[in-house]
């Protein structure tokens, strides 16, 4: 007895699978011939014909037509509306709006083209940062001294740093700047010494 209500259960399940599989995920509402479609229809705003009446190179084609229109941003778009991009790497280099060549010497070096060496007292009470260039050469820098693309902002003899604010012309960011700290021990050595 078990066993026949059994194939009788899975005959029905068969039939309930087969029909919900041949049946449209989202089925089209009727709408008559040259008006629009209702306001809140999942229906898209170009719906191709149904493919029982196209060859079946054309539904290929088709096909391969609206994943090209997707990836080249035609069908969709994203508006940041000020805001960054979100699928944008942070770390990603922005380049530079300043034209023409580099001056000579550290005005012509980037932020991250000098390395902090060291800081000494000035015989005035002000501190100076010692660094050395992309070019091997020392250069010192006082507070309000500029580079290519910042400024020295702060000199802290006591933790061993100076401040950058470096000039950042992404339009994605809110700030047109942003603060860089260099340590006259990097970060990694810190630990190695301790």
């Amino acid at each position: 007895m078990i066993r026949r209500n059994f194939g009788w259960l899975a005959a029905a399940a068969m039939l309930a699978l087969l029909a919900s599989a041949s049946a449209p995920a989202f089925p089209r509402e009727a709408t008559a011939p040259g008006s629009a479609p209702a306001a809140g229809s999942m229906q898209p705003a170009a719906s191709p014909a149904p493919a029982e009446t196209k060859d079946p190179n054309q539904t290929v084609e088709t096909i391969l037509r609206e994943q090209e229109q997707l990836l080249s941003g035609q069908r969709f778009s994203y508006d940041p509306g000020g805001r960054r991009d979100p699928f944008r790497s942070l770390y990603e280099n922005v380049p530079l709006s300043k034209k023409g060549p580099r001056p000579k010497g550290v005005a012509g070096m980037l932020v991250a083209e000098v390395n902090l060496v060291g800081i000494v007292r000035d015989s005035r009470g002000g501190n100076i940062a010692f660094f050395t260039g992309s070019d091997n050469k020392g250069y010192f820098l006082h507070v309000g001294d500029e580079v290519y693309d910042g400024t020295v902002m702060a000199i802290d003899p006591v933790q061993g740093t100076t401040t950058f604010r470096q000039q950042v012309d992404d339009p994605r960011l809110i700030k047109p700047y942003r603060d860089v700290l260099k340590r006259l021990v990097p970060q990694g050595e810190e630990k190695a010494h301790e």
